[in-house]
């Protein structure tokens, strides 16, 4: 290949439009660049539920999204993290008053893998033992809520804000609570790579 054919082939980068999952009304997330479709594959974009919305007042919650697929000049996209920013859950904070948090993994019906971290603030300081009732009010509602949703429906539950009012529901008749929210959810692993790990295990286990 000639030097001239070499120094073309770098010039012509296309750009593709990226966009949301169909969960998110295929919403367009922004444009990204590459000289090869493949080299976009993998890629993360970040938003906010606001700027997806056109609503300011939901520019707490960040989205990440990773790029799966390309066809023509446009990205398509899978959900991957929801997490609230640090200066809102800065503000949540109240001094003589309570924190708990948990870290959850649980499996969604259709087999993906997910981390939720929620936390409740109480009105006044806990003890420790209303912190663990809590606590465990909260690991008992993330774990129910995902033996009864698919990945989109469980997602649907946090963004919206339904899972948190649960919890707040069940975990107020403990001690006082102020708030509840849902700090971050993570996709670990999707159905295919759940399924890869259980036969990895099988195999050293014979």
């Amino acid at each position: 290949m000639s030097d001239r054919s070499v120094s073309r082939q770098k010039q012509e980068k296309t750009w593709y439009d990226v966009q949301a999952p169909e969960q998110f009304d295929r919403a367009h997330l922004g444009q990204t660049v590459a000289d090869e479709s493949e080299k976009v594959l993998g890629r993360t974009i970040e938003t906010t539920l606001g700027e997806l919305r056109d609503d300011p007042s939901q520019n707490n919650t960040k989205l990440t999204f990773r790029i799966t697929e390309v066809a023509s000049d446009t990205a398509y996209t899978e959900f991957i993290r929801h997490e609230l920013t640090r200066d809102y859950l800065r503000s949540l904070v109240r001094r003589g008053s309570s924190k708990v948090e948990a870290y959850v993994t649980v499996m969604t019906t259709d087999r993906y893998r997910v981390q939720i971290q929620p936390v409740a603030l109480t009105t006044k300081a806990a003890d420790q033992s209303q912190e663990q009732a809590i606590r465990r009010t909260m690991i008992d509602r993330v774990e129910e809520a995902a033996t009864e949703r698919t990945f989109t429906d469980l997602v649907d539950s946090v963004i919206e804000g339904r899972l948190s009012s649960a919890i707040y529901n069940d975990a107020k008749t403990i001690y006082p609570l102020r708030r509840v929210e849902i700090t971050k959810l993570t996709l670990e692993a999707r159905p295919e790579e759940v399924q890869a790990e259980q036969e990895a295990s099988a195999d050293r286990a014979e």
